[in-house]
């Protein structure tokens, strides 16, 4: 459109008034109507729907069958979406000076910030950066360590060790040799950033972590001093329970290998990236004091419980609020078991192929971690379904925050009440048990917080250039020292590139999205236990069976993202910041405690 006003303008400067007025009014004539932007975002949602289904289907295949013929499939499938997205945002420029209707305003917003990875313009470069990243994320799915020809292990497996060992000689062997990973995908990795900013570029943003942090209905800028503020909210609490935890690795494994007032080694914590503690609950557990009473796992395999058994539970968790149960296509094309017969991605994800085929794909353990992660994926499955009516833009979380949290507030009401009303646990443990149930809670919900912030606090660094290909790695263990007060087990150098050893980063998934996840759950969760009619403490509350409370949260999730989230929050909590108040009342006599327990030990790093 400018390529035609263009000409007319000129001309306006060399004829009389009468002719440049008439030529004015002919460029005016040719500005886009209302009606010619509706009907292009219906017919970019028809295509972009159809495209996202086909892009779900072989993805799906991908993580589910990984060969180098469905790498390329989905790297195709991939590439078609993005360059559709692509070229449809460009042209949807020429409506922004229209006046839309809020709703159709947002949906053009939403349209040019949907990938994470916007295509150049160059058909060679966007197919260069489809297969770049299914490449990397077939090589994660593939990664393993093979201490010894025909003795290899997959995440899966190396993660058991670190959840189990404790011995710190094996559990290093573990943990450096899953990092190996990352290594091969560094040189891929850096074109990777290049060609995202490039196609970012295209429109209109500076980087790609500019674009990323544009996603959140407020300035990109304001965003990042957000999250800044919610983890300053939250930080006494994870300084509190990283001293506690730090003084009992000390004794568990001496001063030689814990320093007792410096870093925690990564490789100590009972999770690969250190991200979440709750494997080490046993080291830490509160000395004489009554423990949580049971064990998740335990109590599941008495049960003899399979994985669609596992599944099952999280259903009847989301029907005793009020939701239909999930359709039969759901337990009939859902991998919840490795298959023994070929290579898969286990990382746990839930897929929304189109509106009436919801899937769940993970290798699951028959454990309490896992147990709970089923819930977490579920949510997601039930988030999709219940926005399904919404237009193709819409079906969407009200932030990418949402989306993760609404599973978690489930999963926090897997309390022993509502173990105990499933039949899994015969015994409410007593009063006496809170202070271990609520420790074993924070070992995963506070202590993933810095990781939650750090992983893209990282890659918009990368994007933005201020952390070069020179020193990602150096990057990288910077943020963790500084935010997660964790050390690098053994000596890292640039020859390494351990980001790419979590899933998140060869995805490129953004990952604030789990930092305002671990957030917005627990506001979620207090307004759902009011909203239930609970009225005790806050971390005994299970709003399981509660019509009330299912109500409020299905009118949360079918908005999907067709409102600011703001808005959208408010109605579910009547609270329009997130906010950190939630997570520390639940935690807040854990707080006292650690207090205790840490008096006139080293605190901080």
């Amino acid at each position: 459109m400018e390529r035609r006003i263009l000409p007319l303008v000129c001309l306006a400067a060399l004829v009389p008034a009468a002719a440049g007025a008439q030529a004015r009014a002919a460029a005016t004539s040719r500005t886009p109507t209302v009606q010619q932007a509706a009907a292009f975002m219906d017919s970019t949602e028809r295509e972009l729907s159809e495209l996202g289904r086909r892009e779900g289907q072989a993805g799906w295949v991908a993580a589910t069958y990984i060969t180098h013929d469905t790498e390329e499939l989905a790297a195709e499938a991939s590439k078609n979406l993005a360059v559709a997205i692509q070229r449809r945002a460009l042209a949807a420029r020429r409506f922004d000076r229209v006046q839309l209707p809020a709703g159709l305003r947002r949906k053009f917003g939403l349209l040019r910030l949907s990938l994470s990875a916007p295509p150049p313009g160059n058909a060679d470069e966007a197919a260069e950066l489809s297969r770049i990243r299914a490449g990397m994320v077939g090589d994660y799915g593939r990664g393993s360590y093979c201490r010894t020809p025909g003795s290899c292990q997959d995440i899966n497996a190396l993660s058991r060790v670190l959840a189990t060992s404790h011995d710190p000689a094996e559990l290093l062997d573990a943990w450096q040799g899953w990092h190996r990973v990352g290594a091969p995908m560094r040189q891929r990795y850096t074109r990777f950033v290049e060609l995202s900013n490039k196609g970012v570029r295209e429109l209109g943003y500076t980087d790609a972590g500019a674009m990323w942090r544009a996603r959140y209905d407020m300035p990109a800028d304001s965003f990042a001093a957000e999250v800044d503020r919610l983890w300053e909210q939250m930080r006494p609490l994870y300084i509190a329970l990283h001293a506690y935890v730090r003084a009992r690795l000390v004794e568990q494994y001496g001063a030689q290998v814990v320093p007792p007032n410096g870093m925690i080694p990564a490789h100590l914590l009972g999770n690969m990236w250190a991200q979440e503690w709750g494997n080490i609950y046993p080291i830490v557990a509160p000395r004489n004091a009554a423990g949580p009473g049971y064990d998740l796992t335990e109590l599941l395999k008495a049960k003899n419980t399979d994985a669609p058994g596992m599944a099952r539970y999280a259903e009847r968790f989301f029907t005793s609020l009020g939701f239909q149960p999930l359709p039969q296509t759901f337990w009939e094309r859902s991998m919840l078991v490795k298959p023994r017969d070929r290579d898969v991605v286990c990382h746990a994800s839930a897929w929304d192929i189109d509106r009436e085929d919801f899937r769940i794909k993970m290798c699951t353990e028959i454990t309490g971690e896992d147990f709970v992660t089923l819930h977490h994926e579920m949510g997601h499955n039930i988030y999709q379904r219940a926005y399904r009516d919404q237009p193709f833009l819409f079906r969407d979380g009200a932030n990418d925050g949402f989306h993760e949290a609404i599973g978690d507030a489930i999963a926090l009401s897997i309390t022993p009440d509502y173990l105990k009303q499933v039949g899994l646990l015969n015994e409410i443990p007593p009063p006496a048990a809170d202070t271990a149930l609520l420790l074993r809670q924070a070992l995963d919900k506070v202590a993933f917080l810095p990781f939650g912030l750090l992983v893209d606090k990282w890659r918009w660094g990368v994007f933005s250039g201020q952390i070069t290909p020179q020193n990602y790695n150096a990057a990288w263990w910077s943020l963790r020292n500084r935010y997660q007060g964790v050390s690098a087990p053994m000596p890292r150098s640039e020859a390494d590139f351990d980001p790419g050893a979590k899933y998140h980063i060869p995805a490129n998934t953004p990952y604030m999205r789990y930092f305002l996840a671990r957030v917005l759950q627990f506001q979620f969760y207090r307004a759902l236990c009011r909203e239930a009619g609970y009225t005790g403490p806050l971390y005994r509350c299970s709003f399981f069976g509660s019509q009330a409370a299912g109500r409020k949260f299905n009118a949360m999730l079918e908005a999907g993202a067709s409102r600011p989230w703001q808005e959208t929050l408010f109605a579910m909590t009547g609270e329009r910041k997130m906010d950190g108040t939630a997570l520390l009342e639940y935690f807040g006599p854990l707080k006292e405690w650690l207090d205790r327990q840490n008096a006139g030990k080293p605190v901080g790093w």
